[in-house]
């Protein structure tokens, strides 16, 4: 489904029901080098709300970067799959860190994680997370697939086709994919329009390959754009604004 070109519908209208956003952990540390920050969890709730606010249903997957990355820590002779649990956990916390911000804003979420902790979380029931949209809470999927092994890219591609989300959400720190790094190279060319297998073969680092062919099975798109420009989302969602469209 192609985003809507028309802006004079404003930003209370997109060609959207429902979306999954995608965004990594170090997207919530702001300039910090580790952890959580605040002011930059909110600013990134505050966009999610405006989304929200739109009748968009929106389900999230945030990755764990920021506390621990599970392939770092097997790197440095952790065990593989005991790393990979642990970053799991990671991303119950920002996930939880988010929930708190969205609700301090007005907008219902719920994190549901799947990894059973019922204290803290519900586990993941798909009929359960569908209800959820359905009343427009903001579901925010939590521990990756459960196994190890797996990304967060993997587990939010996953999670947008049983959801049945029109397209993936990938918030970045640039507009969109380009053919080379524009932070490394002037001359980097940023592309409208990708298919899936060019991100593949030319290696663009979009998501993780598994993830890239998860949703090219299921021809989801996934639409690449800069999470730090403000209004960026919403913009988005109303036609405007600069993005990659990765399809097939």
């Amino acid at each position: 489904m192609p985003l809507s070109t028309d802006q004079s519908s404003g930003p209370s209208a997109s060609t959207y029901k429902r979306v999954m956003l995608k965004i990594s952990g170090e997207a919530l540390m702001g300039d910090q080098g580790f952890g959580l920050h605040p002011p930059t969890v909110q600013r990134i709730a505050e966009e999610v709300k405006s989304v929200h606010d739109m009748g968009v249903e929106i389900c999230m997957v945030i990755g764990g970067g920021n506390i621990f990355r599970g392939l770092s820590g097997s790197a440095q002779g952790m065990e593989r799959t005991t790393a990979d649990y642990m970053g799991m956990l990671a991303t119950v916390m920002n996930a939880l860190a988010m929930q708190s911000a969205l609700e301090e804003l007005g907008v219902f979420t719920r994190v549901i994680s799947a990894i059973p902790m019922d204290q803290v979380c519900e586990p993941y029931i798909r009929r359960r997370a569908v209800r959820h949209l359905e009343k427009k809470r903001v579901c925010i999927f939590a521990a990756g697939t459960g196994n190890p092994y797996f990304t967060t890219d993997t587990a939010a591609t996953l999670r947008a086709n049983e959801m049945s989300c029109e397209a993936i959400f990938k918030g970045t720190k640039v507009d969109g994919v380009y053919d080379k790094d524009p932070a490394k190279y002037d001359d980097a060319v940023r592309y409208d329009n990708v298919s899936y297998d060019d991100v593949l073969v030319k290696r663009l680092g979009v998501m993780d390959a598994s993830a890239i062919a998860l949703a090219r099975d299921n021809n989801l798109p996934i639409i690449v754009f800069s999470l730090d420009e403000p209004g960026g989302f919403r913009g988005i969602l109303a036609g405007k604004g600069t993005y990659t469209r990765v399809a097939g």
